[in-house]
């Protein structure tokens, strides 16, 4: 088989895919890479033109992005249980994966700098308005145990640490339906494995970052 490389810091997104390589069960190694020279190294930028983490190697292959890196996990091992299994999974999976990548991240970040588009002028952003977003996203989990239906997939990974991160630093409302949904899949044990060694590893790097 393969082997799969993370590359990574604990303080980024990249615990998201932390998340997913542990849900999937398969063996795993950790490049750790410092912001700043580190990251913008040619030979990370070989692998990531961004120069920004996380990153995925997979023997010759690379995948960027925690979404697309949540999906091809998903894809590729099947017996994680973590792909859509059905037609209405299928429809539900790829529609709020790519709403947490879009409209919810997009939305979030730009209040969190401070930028509001003008209401006249929402019809030209893909979100709307942080408001639309989060009361379309209420709406849908309200409905269901998981984002994809009753099932947990790849896709509450994605979504429940935009979740989790974002009522914990206050960019994302406390909402009732997003509390019940957090409470679902915060205990999961793959989660719990992956914040564990990320929170260890940030508190290594801690004095470094000090000194």
């Amino acid at each position: 088989m393969s082997p799969l490389t993370l590359y990574t810091h604990p303080m980024s997104r990249g615990r998201i895919a932390r998340w997913m390589l542990e849900e999937v069960g398969q063996p795993y190694d950790v490049r750790l890479l410092a912001y700043g020279p580190d990251m913008k190294s040619a030979d990370y930028r070989a692998i990531n033109p961004m120069g920004k983490v996380p990153a995925l190697r997979h023997g010759d292959l690379v995948v960027t992005e925690c979404a697309g890196i949540i999906a091809y996990l998903a894809d590729t091992f099947h017996d994680a249980g973590l792909h859509p299994q059905t037609d209405a999974e299928r429809a539900a999976y790829y529609r709020w994966m790519f709403f947490a990548a879009g409209p919810l991240e997009t939305a979030v970040s730009n209040r969190a700098l401070g930028f509001v588009v003008p209401e006249e002028k929402q019809r030209m952003v893909g979100y709307g308005s942080y408001d639309l977003v989060l009361d379309t996203l209420e709406q849908a989990l309200s409905a269901t145990t998981y984002v994809a239906g009753e099932r947990f997939t790849g896709a509450d990974v994605y979504l429940g640490a935009h979740l989790m991160w974002g009522m914990q630093f206050g960019s994302i409302e406390k909402r009732a339906a997003f509390e019940a949904y957090v409470a679902r899949i915060e205990s999961r044990p793959a989660h719990l494995r992956a914040t564990e060694l990320d929170d260890a590893l940030a508190a290594e790097l801690a004095p470094a970052a000090k000194g």
